[in-house]
């Protein structure tokens, strides 16, 4: 694929969800590829190389914090901001130990939600060097 777009990877185990926000992002010139678990994430991160990385909290299997945990391990400046519908401080805690680059809380408010989003990956763009 030979177009500028930025890749991001979007992670969480709500397919609706997931399928939203993969929608809205293509919809604002991202392309994006998705993951519906830990392992599928770490994978995809090795394999697909995003530019950013949306990462769910709470999944089955790995959890978004130890997939956070492990990408930092490998890479210390992947933009990854974690996704919650839980604002949770000793997550938040956890998440800002391993260098996540920002939190977006799960609203009903999904056009707001992307435009923090796409606020925070410009941002995350021009900081990135």
């Amino acid at each position: 694929m030979a177009d500028n777009k930025k890749k991001i990877l979007v992670v969480d185990d709500e397919i609706e969800f997931l399928e939203m926000i993969k929608m809205r992002l293509e919809a604002n010139n991202y392309n994006v590829i998705t993951a519906i678990d830990g392992k599928d994430a770490l994978d995809k991160v090795k394999s697909e190389k995003p530019d950013a990385v949306l990462l769910d909290v709470l999944m089955p299997g790995i959890d978004g914090i130890d997939v956070l945990r492990r990408i930092r391990k490998e890479n210390a400046n992947l933009p990854i901001f974690i996704i919650t519908a839980f604002s949770n401080e000793e997550r938040f805690k956890l998440a800002n130990k391993f260098n996540a680059s920002g939190f977006i809380l799960k609203t009903n408010d999904l056009q707001g939600e992307i435009q923090n989003i796409t606020s925070a990956l410009g941002i995350a763009e021009r900081y990135k060097k």
